[in-house]
């Protein structure tokens, strides 16, 4: 048979050339090629049903499309101590924004000049919870608010140095919630010799003039802090100092002191009972507040003294000065010298505007010539330290100040000398554990003193 040697063949039929369904090379490469995607396909169709994982090769144009914006992260109240939620949690591509409260600032008024919602204001607003955190600001105060496209999805602010609140949007609506900032209390201590004044000794021994303030305050039975400082007069202070996350906040209450007046040692430290009451108390449980102040206004100097043959100023006569006046700035608050009822209130002669106090023991005092009365009236009660007027010089005076008399029985006695009866002492049942409590603290002031006499002998 004639073999053929070339050109195009029309004989579909000749069986040299195998069976019609036999596939050329090149078709089964490309059945093959079609087949594996389809495969693959398949396969994690029944993967993803059995919960199996096969590894796929994913290309960039897949991996592009398959990319999608996550929904944000809503803070949640701080669970490590010192979180800042607001700062802490993860907003997606929402912006973080401080809010710093200025003079004549409003919430209202910082949401609108950063373009914020203030409808989401308003609802935060209706939440009891949160409402008078948001109204009530004072110029420094500090606002953390995250929002997207001015949307809030979340705010905080710090309402107390302890406490922060916590405002976060929920699906249906705002949700508050507080957490506590851990304070850390530190107990300092410094001494100081007074050389020039009082303040610039403090300030030379690292105590700021609230310290050295509320340690007048503790002695200010004993000792006149304007009249009686001497050079060479010392003090020791320990107090308590308020720290949070390795920033000093302020300094707090004094914990014990000293102050070595002309030589005489007075001594206090704090101690609350297991009542709850607190004071400040000598090393033998006697309290250091008395029954009365002796300066009732915060003077600059004292005008006139307790004096019998005293000159009158305006009438040129001798008449006696039964009382102290303390010049003052007109206006300046008058204190309750004692614990007392209101037995005399209005004009009074020369006296002026004038408030009388009955105590205890027959014992009242005199205050005069003030500008006005606040707001305890003729059989009110008033409390040691409660505000009764406001220096002036109405009636007979030459400038403000105001004229205070202590009487007992009805006699004059001078304020400034007289023996104060003293306040309640620690109660007996608690005297164990106060002399417990105080142990320590009477034997640091020893170590500052005796620190002291060694630097004076070397």
């Amino acid at each position: 048979m004639k073999t053929y040697s070339g050109g195009i063949r029309h004989d579909y039929k000749d069986e040299t050339h195998g069976p019609r369904w036999k596939l050329n090379p090149r078709w089964s490469w490309f059945l093959i090629g079609l087949g594996l995607p389809l495969l693959s396909v398949f396969a994690i169709l029944i993967g993803g049903t059995n919960n199996a994982v096969i590894p796929t090769a994913v290309s960039p144009i897949s991996t592009a499309a398959a990319t999608a914006t996550l929904p944000l992260a809503l803070p949640k109240p701080p669970t490590e101590p010192g979180e800042n939620s607001a700062d802490a949690a993860d907003f997606g591509d929402a912006e973080l924004l401080k809010l710093v409260v200025g003079p004549g600032d409003s919430l209202d008024r910082l949401f609108r000049r950063n373009d914020l919602s203030l409808a989401d204001l308003a609802a935060m607003v209706n939440v009891e919870a949160a409402r008078e955190h948001l109204v009530r600001l004072r110029p420094g105060d500090e606002i953390s608010v995250v929002h997207h496209n001015g949307e809030i999805s979340a705010l905080s602010r710090e309402i107390s140095e302890s406490e922060t609140l916590h405002i976060q949007r929920l699906p249906n609506g705002f949700e508050v919630s507080t957490s506590e900032n851990p304070i850390e209390v530190r107990t300092v201590g410094a001494h100081g010799v007074i050389e020039t004044s009082l303040f610039e000794a403090a300030q030379a021994a690292g105590i700021s003039d609230s310290v050295i303030m509320d340690m007048a305050g503790i002695f200010q039975w004993d000792i006149d802090f304007i009249q009686d400082v001497r050079v060479q007069d010392e003090f020791t202070v320990l107090y308590d100092e308020l720290w949070r996350d390795g920033v000093k906040l302020r300094d707090d209450s004094i914990v014990a002191a000293e102050f070595i007046n002309q030589g005489v040692s007075f001594r206090a430290a704090r101690y609350e009972n297991g009542a709850g009451d607190t004071g400040y108390f000598t090393p033998d449980g006697r309290s250091v507040r008395k029954a009365f102040l002796r300066a009732p206004v915060d003077f600059t100097r004292i005008s006139s003294n307790f004096n019998p043959n005293r000159r009158h100023p305006v009438l040129n006569t001798i008449r006696a000065h039964r009382g102290v006046d303390y010049a003052a700035r007109s206006g300046t608050p008058v204190r309750a010298s004692g614990d007392g009822k209101v037995s005399l209130r209005g004009a009074n002669g020369g006296y002026g505007n004038t408030v009388v106090l009955q105590h205890g023991d027959n014992i009242t005092t005199l205050y005069a010539h003030l500008s006005r009365f606040a707001e305890a009236r003729v059989g009110s009660r008033v409390k040691q330290g409660q505000t009764i007027g406001y220096v002036g010089q109405s009636g007979l005076a030459t400038g403000p100040h105001l004229h205070y008399e202590y009487r007992i029985n009805g006699v004059h006695r001078n304020p400034r000398t007289v023996a104060l009866p003293p306040a309640d002492p620690v109660p007996s049942e608690y005297r164990d554990d106060f002399q417990n409590v105080t142990a320590s603290l009477w034997h640091q002031l020893d170590l500052y003193r005796s620190t002291r006499l060694a630097a004076v002998a070397d």
